[in-house]
């Protein structure tokens, strides 16, 4: 006798993929001749799925995140001045001073990456 608890109890269990597993399974299917459903279907993902991680690749989200600290000098506000600083002059190795009012001062140079940038001035936004 069957138990009714038994039919359509098998569950579909989810795998979580890591952003380095994403990556790979999306630089697969931009070789050529690849195909999608081919290159999903071998590592056992939806097709739609890696369509959703191929976009994500093509506008930069699909990064490690990056946790490195980096140096931050902080000035308190009754050591900022009330007259206007004088610009820096743009230096040949190029770099870019960002001034929060009262918060903080960033100085990024040539080079520097991206998203971690992105991160840090989300941070310093909220």
């Amino acid at each position: 006798m069957v138990d009714a608890g038994d039919v359509g109890s098998r569950r579909r269990v989810r795998r979580w993929r890591s952003v380095s597993e994403k990556r790979q399974i999306v630089q697969l299917t931009m070789e050529p001749g690849a195909s999608v459903a081919e290159v999903a279907r071998a590592h056992g993902v939806n097709a739609n799925q890696v369509f959703k991680w191929r976009r994500a690749f093509d506008r930069g989200e699909l990064v490690e995140s990056c946790s490195a600290l980096i140096p931050v000098t902080m000035s308190s506000a009754s050591e900022a001045s009330d007259e206007p600083e004088e610009a820096p002059q743009a230096s040949s190795g190029g770099a870019i001073h960002i001034e929060l009012p009262g918060r903080a001062m960033i100085s990024v140079e040539s080079g520097a990456d991206p998203v971690l940038l992105r991160s840090i001035l989300e941070s310093l936004r909220k």
